[in-house]
């Protein structure tokens, strides 16, 4: 990226040197605090990404609130040199020692999502096979306390290919051969436009 490039960047996120991370946090910088060279538990992540999001409903007066929770989102990203099954049932692992030690699991926590984002120069037939039917969710308390879900993402950034988990929802920032596309409008906002043409 170059220095003018660069003055749109906000001065709290870091530069890769890796040109594919690089581009990912373009996509990401503006949602999620992000970290270079993270190490948790012993393993080594090239980015780490934190989405942090708090919902408050009041009654007349900000004083007078309900309805209040947080939700969060953890991203770790790798770089390996090949990637196997074995591999992401260690990250799987992993997400739920996090969940047990990061978790405040109270009337707030509405959700927590732990995603794995592991790049390799290609993806195996036998993980696509085991991230495409992956889902991994807890509900603490009997969904009280809410929940928290383990998600993974495998992608060969060379071939352009990325296969992830069901609820692995950045896996759209990843895929740079592709256009993120903008969400699509509800019904609501799909009657104003017709109403007011």
């Amino acid at each position: 990226m170059s220095d003018d490039d660069r003055a749109d960047v906000p001065s709290d996120v870091p530069e890769w040197d890796d040109e594919y991370l690089d581009r990912v946090s373009d996509r990401l910088m503006f949602n999620y605090d992000l970290e270079q060279s993270s190490s948790v538990e012993g393993e080594q992540f090239e980015m780490y990404g934190r989405l942090h999001v708090e919902s408050q409903k009041q009654l007349f007066h900000p004083a007078l609130n309900y309805a209040n929770y947080e939700a969060q989102e953890h991203l770790f990203v790798t770089r390996r040199d090949r990637v196997t099954t074995a591999d992401l049932d260690r990250l799987v692992d992993l997400g739920h020692a996090l969940a047990e030690e990061w978790i405040t699991a109270d009337e707030e926590h509405h959700g927590t999502e732990f995603t794995f984002v592991v790049v390799a120069p290609t993806v195996p037939d036998a993980v696509a096979d085991y991230v495409s039917g992956f889902r991994d969710r807890t509900l603490l308390k009997y969904g009280y306390y809410g929940q928290y879900e383990v998600n993974l993402v495998v992608v060969a950034p060379d071939e352009e290919r990325l296969v992830a988990s069901e609820a692995a929802s950045t896996a759209e920032a990843l895929r740079l051969w592709e256009p993120v596309e903008d969400a699509k409008d509800g019904v609501f906002s799909r009657f104003a436009k017709r109403f007011w043409r």
